[in-house]
């Protein structure tokens, strides 16, 4: 069974783009060869800044041979009836077969598809592959109609088995496929031949390129790593541009600079982001003291000079860059220094959205409504509210204007620096998050209210202008607003009722639509806590269902009580006695909820039941205003063996009328009682 290598040679392929690229390349080649009829024992796809590379193994050396079956006129249908469908099948009348069926004799025709040699196959697919690849961004050059992500110069294709290695012929655009590849752009020896992926991998290695990512990334970690250790200090993680300075190189070459003194005093964050954004450069800080003392840059290339003239260049830019960085936080402190607040005016030239006011206006609806969040978060409304008004500042200075992502944070550098508290600098930082599933959520009180104050108004703002997230689309990433405020209440374990602070927003807002997407983003959290989606169902039910925690401890209680046996059969005993009862009533046209009473119990396991329901309901009762509703879930399973016991003794459709109305009260209780926690009418099973 043949092997495959493809290798797609050209000009530098942009980092971001090479996993997805090289993913889609065995997707697209793989799918289609198997639908050609080829399968294969396994695939791998690789991927440097020139090449995209996939070898294929255990490949058919041809397709099967397809037999394929068409039901055809009756034998006595009009002549052009019959030779329309032989011409369709490529056959003679003897050679089809004849079939009786209800309406008369049928032509059948049996249409053998002969099988065809893998290289064929191979070559049709590749070249619809490289045609119709799905590049995000593809560029013509010369004067061919092939797109590709920057110019295509090669195309290396082999089968290869124990007989020996053949090229597949094709040709894409005047490019032929070919058994020879190039190292690396500077120091390999030029263009050589390959029999197979073995050949081609040993070969890349001795001409400077490093064919797997993750081993070029795993290399230049440990380099990294091992330099910086070697003096005392440690390389910040960063897996994002580890990935895509991988990306970047074929053969990595680790060098360790120094940053000008005239820089360390930089915020960390600043030194860090500087180097990442413009230089790719990786931040080495000293452990002891904090601060970014060094930096890590990856070259291509092996030097006579070790890298010394590299690393010369890159220093005298990152100095040019660090020297905007120093001014841009030089202007920045004076200002905050003296009048933080000129910042937040000039944002009444900002405009945050068309139909919702400046930001200048959107900080003064934050502000107001973080002073009555205030209370429910355990922070001082007055100390919210101030700095909810300081809390978007650096949205004016010149450091954020140039690093965006800094927002927030250089927000609480700024407002130490203007001399505010430690509760309104944390704030500036904090008020963001949580940004993402994974996103740290403060705890802070007043960061807490001005956060929560942040997403509110800007969830009742887009519902009031009734601009929703629809389908995929959330332009406004209102989905993670309201997971960053069902985060906010359920880490800090805080009881609102989200209703009464949504009106304390915009008043256009429907407050119950807009409860409702929280619900909806809830379940989804839930679910993947391993809450199941009846189970919210069945507490959603419930009263207050606005107030997120006491929902929430409401569904773990319930989800914890159904994972136990007393919990199941108790389920099924609600259901049991709901059922009948239900009944009853559709049948009676009456309600029985009059109470039951015990003096008309006619069986030992009736009067248990009585005294079970008395038992469940003085425990039930204080629990529920407690809002321990796990001791409400325990007393309630408690039931499981006096109901199962109910319905193995009694008959509750009595002869006896009386007795009757009786026992359907009972189930009344029943219901009543099963339903105080939890609609468990809603709950499967």
């Amino acid at each position: 069974m043949p092997d495959l290598l493809l290798e797609l040679f050209s000009e530098e392929i942009p980092a971001r783009m090479q996993t997805r690229a090289a993913n889609d390349l065995k997707k697209l080649v793989t799918d289609g060869l198997v639908k050609s009829g080829l399968t294969y024992a396994s695939a791998e796809a690789f991927s440097t800044p020139r090449r995209l590379t996939l070898v294929v193994e255990g490949l058919l050396a041809e397709s099967p041979m397809i037999v394929e079956e068409r039901k055809g006129p009756r034998v006595d249908a009009p002549a052009k009836a019959i030779e329309g469908f032989l011409r369709g099948a490529g056959l003679t009348r003897d050679q089809l077969d004849v079939r009786d069926e209800k309406k008369g004799q049928v032509y059948f025709a049996r249409i053998e598809k002969a099988g065809r040699a893998a290289p064929i196959i191979a070559a049709e697919v590749i070249t619809d592959t490289i045609r119709n690849f799905p590049w995000p961004k593809a560029m013509r050059w010369g004067t061919g109609e092939l797109r590709w992500v920057r110019p295509l110069h090669s195309i290396l294709c082999v089968l290869s088995d124990e007989a020996g290695s053949e090229v597949v012929p094709f040709d894409v655009d005047g490019i032929a496929a070919n058994n020879t590849t190039e190292g690396h752009r500077f120091m390999g020896t030029g263009r050589f031949s390959v029999t197979d992926f073995d050949d081609y991998a040993t070969k890349l290695r001795q001409n400077h390129v490093i064919l797997r990512a993750t081993d070029r990334a795993d290399h230049i970690w440990a380099d990294a790593t091992n330099q910086a250790f070697a003096q005392g200090l440690e390389v910040v993680d960063d897996k994002g541009l580890l990935t895509e300075v991988a990306g970047l190189v074929e053969w990595p070459v680790v060098l360790m600079g120094a940053i000008d003194d005239d820089f360390l005093d930089l915020p960390p964050e600043v030194l860090q982001t500087s180097m990442k954004e413009h230089q790719k450069f990786f931040s080495v800080k000293n452990p002891k003291t904090g601060r970014i003392e060094k930096f890590i840059t990856v070259a291509n290339r092996d030097t006579k000079d070790n890298g010394a003239t590299i690393l010369a260049g890159n220093q005298k830019v990152l100095s040019a860059r660090l020297a905007d960085a120093k001014f841009f936080w030089e202007n920045d402190l004076r200002v905050a220094k003296s009048d933080i607040g000129s910042w937040v005016k000039s944002l009444e030239n900002v405009t945050f959205h068309n139909k919702l006011g400046t930001q200048s206006a959107r900080i003064d609806r934050i502000a107001t409504l973080a002073r009555e969040i205030a209370p429910m978060v355990g922070a001082d409304a007055e100390v919210a509210e101030n700095a909810a008004r300081v809390a978007k500042a650096d949205l004016s200075s010149e450091m954020v204007y140039e690093f965006p992502e800094l927002q927030g944070l250089m927000g609480r550098y700024y407002a130490t620096a203007a001399g505010m508290s430690d509760d309104i600098a944390l704030s500036a930082q904090e008020h963001y998050s949580p940004l993402g599933p994974s996103d740290d959520v403060p705890s802070n009180p007043v960061s807490v209210a001005v956060a929560l104050a942040d997403k509110i108004d800007t969830l009742t703002g887009f519902w009031a202008i009734d601009e929703k997230p629809t389908g995929s689309k959330d332009p406004f990433a209102l989905r993670r607003a309201a997971l960053g405020v069902i985060r906010l209440t359920l880490d800090n374990d805080l009881s609102m009722n989200l209703k009464s602070v949504f009106a304390r927003g915009y008043e256009n807002a429907n407050a119950e639509d807009l409860l409702s997407f929280f619900h909806d983003r809830l379940k989804t959290y839930l679910r993947d806590q391993g809450i199941r989606h009846d189970v919210i169902d069945a507490c959603l039910a419930m009263a207050n269902n606005d107030d997120l925690s006491l929902l929430v401890k409401r569904a773990t209680a319930l989800a914890d009580l159904l994972k136990t046996d007393d919990g199941e059969n108790l389920l099924q005993g609600y259901k049991r006695a709901n059922n009948i009862l239900t009944q009853a009533e559709t049948k009676d046209g009456v309600s029985y909820e009059y109470g039951a009473d015990i003096k008309f119990a006619e069986d030992d396991a009736e009067k248990a039941l009585f005294a079970a329901l008395d038992t469940a309901d003085a425990a039930i009762k204080p629990a529920l205003v407690a809002d321990d509703f796990a001791a409400a879930m325990s007393a309630m399973a408690a039931l499981r063996a006096p109901i199962d016991g109910f319905f193995e003794a009694v008959q509750v459709n009595s002869d006896n009328e009386i007795v009757r109305r009786n026992r359907l009260n009972l189930l009344h209780r029943i219901r009543a009682i099963c339903t105080s926690t939890a609609d468990l009418s809603r709950v499967e099973g």
